[in-house]
């Protein structure tokens, strides 16, 4: 009992420091990590602090934590069980990606996001990725409300949103440096098997995410959690504006599609980002 109680006051604590942050969690952290971005492939700023990789997984943790404080009421331990499945397939696919080039086509890191795993590998890669799959099954579950019953729908959905997403990322990823394609592509940069890949992996990862997580639930969640999917915007804030940088055009109105997307949840109040009619405080 202590431990259950011990559990929610942490949960309630964590979600009550989001939604007393939300504008500076999702707005301005995502605008200062452009700035810096951009100071850094400008070479404005030291070497040191340039593209500083523990830099750049700080940011990416603290606008993590709407979607971590949103979900986390809902972790049991089949939700738990799942996501250790996930963090396991995520490690082998992204190895196995780096080491033979399949199913994403052969690319290389050329910068460190924080320590590597057998010198090849981000040990901080479940917090890139999983966000990308988690947010697109929320958003999903929003915009198709009762069609969400379906599971095959909300299965598709979600995949498709999530390959949605890789078109924003990729490209200004690359335009970044983070990492490079052997032999380029024609998408700013980025080969047609990268999302062909995607398919297989975000199947794979949406899957697991529907099986771990008891939708009813989740959906109950997303209607009196008023934040859930402020990191989907800090996603839109942060790579819209980096491939508006780089002129990266077609990502920037995939990014715009994805924030009207968001408008259409009517989730939030862009003078305070508080809490919206029809949506409860807790």
């Amino acid at each position: 009992m202590a431990d259950r109680l011990d559990r929610a006051e942490a949960e309630a604590a964590l979600s009550r420091v989001v939604r007393e942050n939300r504008f500076t969690i999702a707005v301005v952290f995502p605008l200062v990590g452009a700035l810096l971005f951009v100071a850094g492939h400008e070479a404005w700023l030291p070497a040191w602090l340039a593209r500083n990789p523990y830099l750049i997984l700080f940011g990416t943790v603290v606008m993590r934590s709407p979607l971590v404080a949103g979900l986390a009421p809902l972790v049991d331990r089949r939700a738990a069980a799942a996501l250790a499945v996930l963090t396991a397939y995520t490690y082998a696919v992204e190895f196995v990606g780096v080491t033979t080039g399949l199913p994403y086509g052969e690319f290389r890191y050329l910068l460190e996001l924080g320590p590597m795993l057998l010198g090849t590998v981000p040990v901080g890669l479940p917090v890139f990725f999983f966000p990308l799959v988690l947010n697109s099954y929320l958003l999903c579950l929003l915009l198709l409300d009762s069609h969400a019953d379906s599971r095959p729908v909300r299965l598709v959905a979600s995949l498709a949103v999530v390959l949605i997403v890789d078109l924003v990322l990729d490209p200004a990823a690359v335009s970044l440096g983070f990492w490079r394609y052997a032999d380029g592509g024609t998408y700013y940069g980025v080969p047609l098997s990268n999302f062909l890949g995607w398919v297989l992996s975000g199947t794979v990862a949406v899957g697991l995410v529907d099986l771990g997580f008891d939708v009813r639930a989740v959906r109950a969640r997303l209607r009196g959690c008023e934040f859930m999917l402020d990191d989907m915007v800090s996603f839109v804030v942060l790579w819209g504006t980096m491939n508006a940088y780089f002129a990266n055009w077609v990502p920037v109105a995939v990014a715009a599609l994805l924030g009207t997307g968001l408008l259409w949840t009517d989730r939030f109040d862009f003078d305070v980002f508080g809490p919206v009619s029809g949506v409860a405080e807790r």
